[in-house]
């Protein structure tokens, strides 16, 4: 599999989030987007990131790796890290990818790592078999009407935490949107995350120069995390 993988960790332990981003950090396809101490930090990435893969601690204070999945209506692929075996088939029951014992060898992660390329894999290819029958347009709430909004009309999008202004042809439109909503809805083939708070519209893209991008209606940052992959889409790559 080609593109990267993000992935988070979470983990009241700092050594064995230190394990885990060095196992991390040792696979070129795999990128650490954050590390939670605990279950609430993590609802935070979860809610404005989009991970692919977590790896989760299960006893953690406040409330535990199990029942915070639990809680998760649309959790990444995960893989639970813990010193303890008992919560095994409690863990699968939960449809988990995989489960590590403390301490986890890089053998035994890179089993795990694969097991979880594998499933985003299968999710992709479904996913990419319902956007052949998909429709090229969304709905936002703005104020309190449903505005229907042509992918294709789209020059950025630019987030901030709940809320998102879109950029498009005609006008700006205030929405409640998450960054990780967005990069649900939108086709991955026409739009590219280009920093924390940005979305941009390929076919839209005037120039890059530095760390800018320019579109008809604006000058845009790239992140530093971002550039490569944007270079890439723009090169054809």
């Amino acid at each position: 599999m080609s593109q990267k993988i993000n992935c988070l960790i979470v983990d009241d332990e700092p050594l064995a989030q230190q394990v885990i981003e060095t196992y991390i950090q040792k696979m070129p396809s795999l990128v650490l987007v954050g590390k939670c101490d605990n279950a609430m930090e993590a609802y935070e990435v979860l809610h404005n990131e989009k991970i692919d893969v977590m790896f989760l601690d299960i006893q953690m204070p406040v409330i535990t790796g199990v029942e915070f999945l639990r809680t998760l209506q649309n959790p990444p692929a995960v893989i639970f890290t813990t010193a303890y075996p008992d919560f095994a088939m409690e863990g699968y029951d939960l449809n988990i990818t995989d489960y590590l014992l403390k301490p986890v060898s890089f053998e035994r992660f890179l089993k795990a790592v694969n097991k979880a390329t594998e499933h985003i894999a299968l999710q992709q290819q479904s996913t990419q078999e319902n956007d052949a029958t998909a429709t090229d347009y969304f709905f936002v709430k703005e104020d309190s009407k449903l505005v229907k909004i042509n992918f294709s009309d789209i020059d950025h999008i630019e987030c901030m935490k709940d809320y998102a202004k879109i950029f498009t042809k005609q006008r700006m439109i205030v929405t409640h949107h998450t960054m990780k909503r967005f990069e649900e809805v939108l086709p991955p083939l026409q739009f590219v995350r280009i920093h924390r708070s940005y979305i941009v519209n390929i076919p839209a893209i005037q120039s890059i120069f530095g760390n800018i991008v320019e579109t008809p209606k604006g000058k845009l940052p790239i992140g530093a995390n971002y550039k490569d992959e944007l270079m890439k889409v723009v090169s054809g790559g």
